[in-house]
């Protein structure tokens, strides 16, 4: 898994590499919706689009984790099936529902039945390199899913801030690599609550599920404004268990940073565990690959910690091996 994580900025490189080389007739169609379905690490990086497009397409973005498709979804829809492996059972139940009505069909696996069906009943597809965990991939899909709404209109292109992410990483890999080190020394025996303001949710599931995958530790997240009218009140006591990080922006909103400075001055009163995460970048792209990239680092150093195997998820290979025989 360090391995893996050592060489984000290259799968970036190459994930732009693969983004330009296909082209699909996705242009010049009205769209009503698009929605994307995926799980996991093969969902998340729908999730982390979603927070980037909410006020820059005039159509809804939805992102589907579960076997079945809103009604609205028709031939009219954008329909995108992201599944690493390609046999995330929820994700082409969805597929199959989204091809029986007719809807724009775009796959991005790397092979599986997934690929097999897109084969088969001439649906467009990305196939991205195998061998990987799928949370190790996230750079393969979320380049592609940037590009398909990119090469349908809906969003000017982004390879300019993507490629200037890569720059951003490689330039500052030993640094980001030193302080998340430093970080995760605070983090060993705690439970995390990572709060961040409205925008970067999508981010800060990411960081709650490396947490879990790589670091096999239980953590939370909540956004602001919408904590601070409810788990806030929580934090009624002393609780030396749990770590907060902040994660949040300068410029973002200047009413959520406000919300914000307010709870950690609640926090601060019952003398609680918290640390910033300031994200760091000149545009969008670059916060998200640079705080992808830091908080992979803080996962697995705390995996170390914890003795952990950073790669192990035995209790999910069970549950699919379960599954797949009811």
């Amino acid at each position: 898994m360090n391995e893996l994580i050592q060489h984000f900025a290259q799968q970036l490189e190459e994930a732009l590499r693969i983004a330009k080389a296909w082209s699909f007739p996705l242009k010049g169609k009205n769209y009503n919706a698009v929605l994307v379905s995926g799980l996991g690490g093969s969902g998340i990086g729908a999730s982390i689009l979603q927070d980037f497009v909410y006020d820059k397409i005039n159509i809804p973005f939805v992102v589907n984790k579960t076997y079945h498709l809103p009604k609205f979804v028709n031939k009219e829809t954008l329909f995108i099936a992201c599944s690493y492996s390609g046999n995330t059972e929820e994700t082409l139940a969805a597929y199959e529902e989204a091809r029986k009505r007719k809807a724009t069909v775009v796959c991005v696996a790397s092979g599986g039945e997934l690929i097999e069906r897109a084969r088969k009943h001439k649906h467009f597809y990305i196939q991205i390199p195998s061998g990987n965990p799928p949370r190790a991939s996230l750079g393969y899909s979320l380049v592609q899913l940037i590009f398909i709404l990119s090469k349908a209109g809906l969003i000017p292109t982004q390879e300019k801030e993507i490629l200037s992410s890569i720059a951003l990483l490689k330039k500052q890999t030993n640094s980001i690599q030193a302080a998340a080190k430093k970080l995760t020394e605070k983090l060993q025996g705690k439970f995390l609550a990572v709060y961040t303001t409205v925008g970067h949710e999508g981010l800060a599931v990411r960081f709650r599920q490396q947490l879990n995958e790589n670091a096999k530790i239980l953590a939370w997240h909540n956004v602001i404004p919408e904590m601070t009218h409810n788990e806030i009140v929580g934090w009624k006591h002393n609780n030396d268990s749990v770590f907060v990080l902040h994660v949040y922006h300068p410029e973002d909103y200047s009413r959520n940073l406000d919300r914000l400075k307010f709870l950690k001055k609640v926090l601060n009163g019952y003398k609680a565990n918290t640390a910033d995460l300031v994200m760091k970048g000149m545009n969008y792209w670059e916060k998200v690959f640079y705080f992808i990239h830091f908080t992979d680092w803080v996962s697995v150093y705390l995996a170390d910690l914890n003795q952990q195997d950073a790669s192990e998820v035995r209790v999910i290979d069970g549950l699919k091996k379960t599954m797949s025989k009811k």
